[in-house]
């Protein structure tokens, strides 16, 4: 029997206005995995206010209560890795070395989220007025929007849930379509953890229907966003016009720069990670290699031998790399890029076949401007190598491209290393490590079409607060003399 889910608006199953539902597939068949209330201008504003009621008392909630929830909420999803484990394979497609590394991160993150809560600290402040007391304190906002995406819907969940909750705000949470299940289950999560009805509500649905209505709702103070960076910049416009916050962590065309004097076993190594891990579909994906030309020949034959190794087998096994691509929108988009850079001219190293929906490693050489895979985000298992002729050339074109979320180098010279690290225009650089990385407590985000503002639990206080000075004049002590 299908599972069907209805809205999860002010701590009940809530059944969608319209009584429509729609299909989620399992990626790596096709087979019908559940179907997921669609929902419409009704039904989120129903779950905006009952979001905004909740507010009006939990923004009170003392820290120490917050703080336990959290907690206790990482206590329950250890509990249930099993069951969060079987969704993020089944749902989304994720190999199970991947789904356990997310939720690991989920888990780390509602752990250091629950510190956040005692770190909405103000200040006190000298003032130009005698006998006056200045200070500052920090307000919750109030409802925050946050839409995940699929390929990452639980650690998203976790950061753009956690830390609202943490600093007094609620959540309407809207998921990708591709992954409501996973969303909806952290929600129930959070309700068993001890967060009032009201706190955390989640719709599902189609994101061009209702993404609007959520965005611009006048009870929504702020929109926090990942996604593409075409729906990032609507969303940015909606926000602004309204004069609202918004974080936004958008696509990346990542660079890996690997120098000469750098370790082969090692630039292989980080190549590998970096570019297929959940068969390309992060935002963090290498999806540029760029090369000094005095290691590129040996890079491309030890690469392209790694790449052709990795397996592409049974989710559920620890060995498996590669699972399959999401939707058939996205398979097309993948196939459109390998098929469009092979007719102008390009080579295929290894891979660009498909075993059912499953694309292989596909590493692309001879990529010149004119093709859709040079500036363009492929979002699948699909990488270019360049060979350049030094280190100032290799700069020059990592920072070719509208996009700056993350970067890596691998070399030996820490100078070269540190200038990069410096004169890099992205939001994220490693040295000697994979463009993709994450932890909960940094700032995390990008640059230029990679995003606006920063994700993390040391900068979410800031974004997700607002200052109120606060003076009190005291009575004169000379007076009563």
């Amino acid at each position: 029997m299908t599972t069907k889910h209805d809205l999860w608006i002010n701590g009940e199953h809530t059944q969608p206005d319209s009584g429509k539902y729609f299909d989620v597939l399992n990626p790596l068949d096709d087979s019908l995995y559940c179907q997921a209330a669609e929902s419409n201008d009704a039904d989120i504003n129903k779950a905006v206010e009952a979001a905004h009621r909740c507010f009006q008392t939990y923004s009170k909630t003392l820290a120490k209560d917050i703080e336990a929830m959290l907690c206790k909420a990482a206590d329950l999803m250890e509990r249930d890795r099993a069951e969060f484990t079987d969704i993020l394979i089944d749902e989304i497609g994720s190999p199970i070395n991947k789904a356990n590394f997310e939720i690991a991160y989920a888990i780390t993150h509602l752990r250091a989220a629950a510190g956040v809560a005692r770190r909405v600290t103000g200040q006190t402040m000298p003032s130009d007025t005698p006998g006056r007391l200045s200070m500052s304190v920090r307000k919750p906002l109030g409802v925050v929007a946050a839409i995940t995406p699929f390929n990452v819907p639980l650690i998203k969940a976790a950061k753009l849930v956690a830390s609202p909750l943490a600093t007094g705000n609620t959540v309407v949470l809207l998921s990708s379509e591709e992954a409501p299940t996973l969303s909806f289950r952290f929600a129930q999560l959070l309700h068993e953890a001890g967060f009032p009805a009201g706190s955390v509500n989640v719709v599902s649905g189609f994101g061009v229907d209702v993404g609007d209505t959520l965005n611009s709702h006048p009870l929504v103070k702020t929109v926090m966003f990942t996604g593409s960076s075409r729906v990032g910049k609507h969303i940015g416009e909606i926000c602004g016009k309204q004069m609202k916050h918004a974080v936004l962590e958008l696509g990346g065309k990542s660079p890996l720069v690997i120098l000469a004097d750098a370790d082969l076993g090692l630039a292989v190594k980080t190549a590998i990670f970096g570019m297929f891990l959940y068969q390309g579909q992060a935002c963090m994906a290498s999806s540029r290699i760029i090369v000094e030309e005095g290691i590129y020949d040996q890079f491309i034959a030890a690469y392209k031998q790694a790449a052709s190794q990795l397996s592409m087998g049974d989710l559920r096994e620890m060995s498996t790399i590669l699972g399959p691509i999401i939707s058939q929108r996205q398979r097309d988009r993948v196939r459109r890029h390998i098929d469009n850079a092979v007719e102008k001219g390009a080579t295929i190293e290894t891979g660009g076949n498909w075993q059912g929906n499953k694309c292989e490693p596909t590493i692309l050489t001879g990529i010149t401007e004119e093709m859709d895979v040079c500036y363009e985000e492929t979002f699948g298992p699909v990488t270019s190598v360049y060979s350049v002729k030094d280190y100032e050339t290799a700069l020059e074109m990592a920072n070719d491209t509208p996009y700056g979320l993350s970067s890596a180098i691998i070399t030996n010279d820490l100078n070269k290393a540190l200038d990069f690290a410096e004169n890099i225009d992205s939001g994220m650089v490693h040295i000697n490590a994979p463009t993709l990385y994450d932890e909960p407590h940094v700032p995390f985000g990008g640059t230029g079409d990679s995003g606006f503002g920063r994700e993390g639990i040391e900068v979410d206080v800031d974004a997700l607060t607002e200052w109120k000075w606060i003076t009190i004049q005291l009575p004169d002590a000379s007076a009563g003399h």
